[in-house]
C-alpha cells in the first residue's frame, strides 16, 4: 500500500526563514511558467508543455545563482510538474463541459507546498541516524531540519514534502510498500449513517458524538474575521489578524481529523463489514440562495445546515475510514443514498410523511417507531449486504 506520514518540523529560525525563502522562490517559477504558457499562446498560438519548460531551467539557475540556484533541481520540476497537472486538469474540465477554472498566478499565502520527488535528490530523510535522540531531514538549501517524530515510518521513502500550515512547517513523506496490518475478524457488520446530532449512527443504535467544534470556537473566529474586516489590507496589523485567524482554523481542523481518527478507529475495530451512504457532500452543501430572477428559499436555514455538515467533516471521515479499513483488512461498502431515511426498516414502506421529526421515525403504514437515523442505518446495512451479495454471486 501506499501511505503518507506527517510530522511537525522544528526549525531554527534560520532555518524557518530559508524555508520561506524556499517558497516564495518556488512560487516565483510557478507564476513565471504560467505566464510563459499565457504570453506565448496570447502572441504565438504557441502551446508550451513542461518538457519544454524544463529544458529551461538549467538556463535559470544559471543566470540566478543566489536565488532559483540554490534549491533542487528535482523540487523545481515537481513545481512545473504542478502546473502541468493544472492545465490538464483544466483541459479535462472544458471537455466535460464543467466550469473550467483556468490556471491561477499564486499570490503570498496561496503557495505553501514544496515537493522533492525522490528521497536523496536534493533532501534526505532520517539524514543524521546517529542522533541517538533525534529525526532531522535534510533540505537542499536549508539544511537539517529536527523533525518531531511522533510515530514510526512504515515502508520506503519514496517523496519528501515540506508544507507550511500558518507559523507551522510540516514534513509529508510518501512511502511505498506499507504493510497491511489486518485485524482480527469479529464477525460483526454494520451499516452507518451520518449525521449532524450525531456525527454516525451505526445500525445497533450506537451514536458517535459530533463534537461540533468550528461552532465551539464560533465566537473568537467572528472576533477575528471583524478585527480582520477592519484592519488596511497590506498592513502590518492585519497581518496579525490573518495569522490569528489562520491559527484558529488550523486548531479546528486539527481537532476535527482527530476526531476523525478516533472513531474511524472505533468502527473499524468492531466491524468487519461496514457499509455507509455514497455521499455528493459537494451538491448537499451547495448555498441556496439562487438567481436575482429566481431567489433561493429558507437561505438562512440551508446556510445553516451547510455550515453543520460542513463543520462534521463527512469527506475528511469517510476518506480516513476507507484508509483505516483498507490497513486492517475491512470491507467498505457505499451504497446509495437514496430514500434510506425515508424507508422503513420493518416493512419496507417509503414515503416523506415517516420522517416525523429529524430524530423521529413512525411508518404510516405499519406503525413502526425508530430512532430516524438507527431506521436509516438499518436500510444501509441491507442495501450494503444485498450489494455485497450480487458481488460475490458475479
Amino acid at each position: 500500500m501506499r501511505r503518507s506520514f506527517k510530522f511537525l518540523l522544528r526549525p531554527t529560525a534560520r532555518q524557518a526563514a530559508a524555508l520561506t525563502t524556499c517558497l516564495d522562490d518556488h512560487r516565483t517559477l510557478y507564476n513565471a511558467a504560467l505566464e510563459h504558457r499565457r504570453t506565448a499562446y496570447r502572441k504565438a498560438g504557441v502551446t508550451v508543455r513542461y518538457g519544454d519548460q524544463s529544458g529551461e531551467l538549467k538556463h535559470i539557475r544559471a543566470d540566478d545563482a543566489d536565488g532559483q540556484g540554490r534549491w533542487s533541481f528535482s523540487s523545481q520540476q515537481a513545481t512545473l510538474r504542478r502546473l502541468d497537472k493544472a492545465f490538464a486538469a483544466f483541459f479535462d474540465r472544458v471537455k466535460a463541459g464543467r466550469t473550467p477554472g483556468f490556471p491561477r498566478f499564486k499570490g503570498r499565502g496561496w503557495f505553501d507546498t514544496v515537493t522533492w520527488p525522490k528521497d536523496g535528490d536534493g533532501c534526505r530523510w532520517d539524514s543524521q541516524p546517529e542522533h541517538p535522540t533525534a529525526t532531522f531531514v535534510r533540505l537542499q538549501g536549508v539544511g537539517h531540519v529536527r523533525v518531531h517524530q511522533h510515530r514510526a515510518v512504515k515502508g520506503v521513502v519514496k517523496t519528501v514534502g515540506v508544507k507550511r500550515e500558518g507559523s507551522r512547517w510540516y514534513v509529508i513523506l510518501s512511502c511505498d510498500d506499507v504493510p497491511a496490518e489486518p485485524l482480527p475478524a469479529t464477525g460483526a457488520v454494520a451499516g452507518i449513517d451520518m449525521g449532524v446530532a450525531s456525527l454516525v449512527t451505526t445500525s445497533g443504535g450506537e451514536q458517535l458524538v459530533n463534537p461540533r467544534h468550528l461552532a465551539a470556537s464560533a465566537e473568537r473566529v467572528a472576533a477575528a474575521q471583524r478585527d480582520l474586516a477592519r484592519k488596511k489590507r497590506g498592513s502590518a496589523r492585519r497581518r496579525k489578524v490573518v495569522a490569528r485567524l489562520t491559527a484558529l482554523h488550523g486548531k479546528v481542523r486539527r481537532q476535527r481529523l482527530d476526531g476523525a481518527h478516533k472513531a474511524a478507529n472505533a468502527l473499524v475495530a468492531a466491524y468487519d463489514v461496514i457499509a455507509h451512504e455514497d455521499l455528493r457532500i459537494a451538491n448537499m452543501t451547495r448555498s441556496a440562495s439562487g438567481t436575482v430572477e429566481a431567489s433561493g428559499r429558507n437561505v438562512a436555514q440551508k446556510a445553516g445546515l451547510n455550515r453543520s455538515i460542513l463543520d462534521a467533516g463527512w469527506g475528511v471521515f469517510l476518506t480516513i475510514l476507507a484508509h483505516k479499513a483498507e490497513s486492517a483488512g475491512r470491507e467498505l461498502i457505499a451504497v446509495e443514498p437514496r430514500n434510506t431515511s425515508r424507508t422503513c426498516a420493518r416493512c419496507g414502506h417509503c414515503t416523506a410523511e415517516n420522517r416525523v421529526t429529524q430524530a423521529e421515525f413512525r411508518c404510516t403504514a405499519c406503525g413502526h417507531t425508530a430512532h430516524a437515523d438507527v431506521n436509516a442505518a438499518i436500510n444501509i446495512l441491507r442495501a450494503g449486504l444485498a450489494l455485497r451479495a450480487a458481488a460475490q454471486a458475479a
